[in-house]
């Protein structure tokens, strides 16, 4: 018997069934159709310990962009080379595509990422002015928000150029120019706007705030030159105050007109910030250094008027007695004033001269802007080997 006539018997024998013998008979057959199957395991699918990572990759299911540079799945991979691919895609598709990527990123306030978005569609220099001019304008914007005030006027400039008295792109040039303190050009721009637009209450504001702001600068550029003449007046009256004293330098001469505001500049680390200055009238206040060999210390005096004489000084520091004198010897009775010439050679000062007296020496050499001056006990140990 061939397969027709196996047909064609089954087919009679079905007629002979009521309805429900045939339903009943049907079902019996599927079951025994999938038992008969193969039986073997899904492996096309996701696994379950990783199924929520698959589907962030998945690009029907993810809920944020892939980071830069990211590895991509073969499926989103495929979908940007259909959306990015040039042979797929003209200049202004492509242009429009980072454009969409752009805004996407900058409603989610990544601004960084929709600034890379917006350069690549500018790259691509589609024809559409229109289109690179938003690009520029869209840039400007996440520049803005990263305060990044220049690059974003920049920005606002290029899309003027293309599409000009954009507005959007005309009031952030304007915003740009006020924090850059551009004030003039800030207010060129808000009055080009107000022009055209009467009721701009946040341009009228910001032009109110850009003419104080400029007035405020007039002000202190007022100051700053002010301040620098006096600076200039008092140093010149310094070196002209130096040079009547005929102080000696080591390697010129006070008098000599070269004589700059550099050769006062201290060099003892203490003194860096303290220097020679000339009080109102006309006379020197010195920073001094007092050395003491013996125990290799120092005492820096911060002002010493010139008209000061070494014993009051004197008096001042050794008002207590120092630390370090263990044998309470340091008086100002008991102490001597040396220094040294250019040539090594020791020179006493008497106690009752002034600062100024000391400093007119004819062997007495400044180097630098702070005077120095060595102190050690009358009669002792170590006045005679160190002048030895």
């Amino acid at each position: 018997m061939d397969k027709n006539e196996d047909i064609a018997d089954q087919y009679a024998e079905n007629r002979k069934m009521s309805p429900q013998e045939l339903a009943a008979k049907l079902d019996a057959d599927l079951d025994t159709f999938i038992n008969g199957l193969e039986k073997k395991a899904y492996t096309e699918g996701w696994p379950e310990d990783r199924w929520q990572e698959e589907m962030e990759k998945h690009p029907f299911f993810m809920t944020k962009a892939p980071e830069p540079g990211a590895e991509l799945s073969p499926l989103m991979q495929g979908i940007q080379q259909l959306k990015y691919d040039e042979d797929e895609n003209t200049p202004e598709d492509l242009a429009k595509a980072y454009k969409d990527d752009g805004n996407f990123n900058f409603k989610c306030k990544k601004y960084r990422h929709a600034i890379i978005a917006y350069t690549e569609g500018i790259k691509k220099k589609c024809s559409d002015n229109d289109l690179n001019a938003q690009l520029y304008n869209n840039r400007a914007a996440s520049n803005f928000f990263l305060q990044n005030y220049r690059s974003c006027l920049n920005d606002c400039l290029a899309a003027l150029k293309l599409k000009e008295d954009y507005p959007k792109a005309l009031q952030r040039a304007a915003e740009c120019l006020f924090h850059i303190r551009n004030f003039d050009e800030c207010i060129k721009y808000c009055d080009k706007i107000i022009a055209g637009e009467h009721s701009n209450k946040l341009i009228t504001d910001l032009r109110e705030k850009a003419v104080a702001g400029k007035k405020a600068d007039e002000r202190d550029k007022r100051k700053q030159k002010a301040a620098e003449k006096k600076e200039e007046k008092q140093s010149n009256a310094l070196l002209e105050a130096v040079r009547d004293r005929k102080i000696k330098f080591k390697g010129k001469v006070a008098e000599s007109a070269t004589l700059k505001l550099s050769d006062l500049e201290p060099q003892f680390p203490d003194a860096m910030r303290s220097h020679v200055k000339i009080d109102e009238s006309g006379r020197l206040v010195w920073p001094v250094i007092f050395m003491y060999p013996e125990y290799k210390l120092t005492d820096f005096i911060q002002c010493f008027h010139e008209d000061a004489t070494f014993e009051s000084m004197l008096i001042e520091v050794f008002s207590d007695y120092p630390e370090w004198d263990h044998e309470k010897k340091y008086t100002p009775n008991q102490v001597c004033i040396y220094f040294e010439d250019e040539n090594e050679r020791m020179h006493k000062i008497p106690n009752n001269w002034s600062l100024g007296k000391a400093l007119t020496h004819s062997k007495y050499t400044l180097q630098g802007g702070t005077p120095g001056f060595i102190i050690l006990v009358s009669g002792s140990d170590a006045e005679k080997m160190y002048l030895k």
